[in-house]
């Protein structure tokens, strides 16, 4: 893969702003009826993280409200469908644009190193997706609810992680295409 591939620049334009879109349509149609209704915010925005006794206090909010569980299985099962998917490959396609990574810490970048960056949007992805999945599974009926109740806070950490070190490395990518260019 080299600098600058050929990813045109309004592809990525169109892909973020139908992540914009489905964005405020989890945001304005979903997030913020569900904080009207219980007063709490949704699990997925807690940027900081939380623990599986947030985890048990959900699952009880949810049993006692039918409106605020219809809201989340709604929200999972539109918006929150395709924006990983989409987030995923407008991250990669950043990357592919910018091109590998050349230089670490002043010297050349190990081969490795610049193949493992375009992995990164897809561990985003999974991570989202498996948030996704385990919040269903955890403030449902199912056997497994425990258990997904376990997993549900580290797969939040571990999207919002991937996610926070692709930002960085996009914007180092950027500052160092720039500079490559003046």
């Amino acid at each position: 893969m080299k600098t600058g591939s050929a990813i045109p620049l309004w592809i990525i334009a169109l892909l973020a702003a139908l992540c914009l879109v489905v964005l405020g349509w989890t945001t304005f149609g979903f997030t913020m009826p569900f904080e009207h209704e219980t007063g709490q915010a949704v699990l997925d925005t807690y940027f900081s993280g939380y623990d599986v006794s947030a985890v048990f206090h959900m699952q009880a909010l949810l049993d006692r409200n039918e409106t605020a569980s219809r809201i989340l299985r709604a929200m999972y099962f539109g918006p929150e469908l395709v924006f990983p998917a989409l987030l995923a490959a407008l991250l990669f396609l950043i990357f592919l644009r910018l091109g590998p990574t050349e230089t670490w810490r002043g010297r050349r970048a190990p081969r490795l190193l610049g193949r493992i960056i375009y992995i990164l949007p897809f561990i985003y992805g999974l991570a989202d997706y498996g948030e996704n999945i385990s919040s269903l599974v955890a403030f449902s009926d199912s056997g497994a609810a425990g258990l997904a109740a376990q997993i549900l806070p580290w797969m939040t950490k571990l999207k919002f992680a991937s996610l926070a070190v692709c930002a960085i490395l996009i914007l180092r990518g950027a500052i160092l295409h720039w500079s490559r260019e003046n």
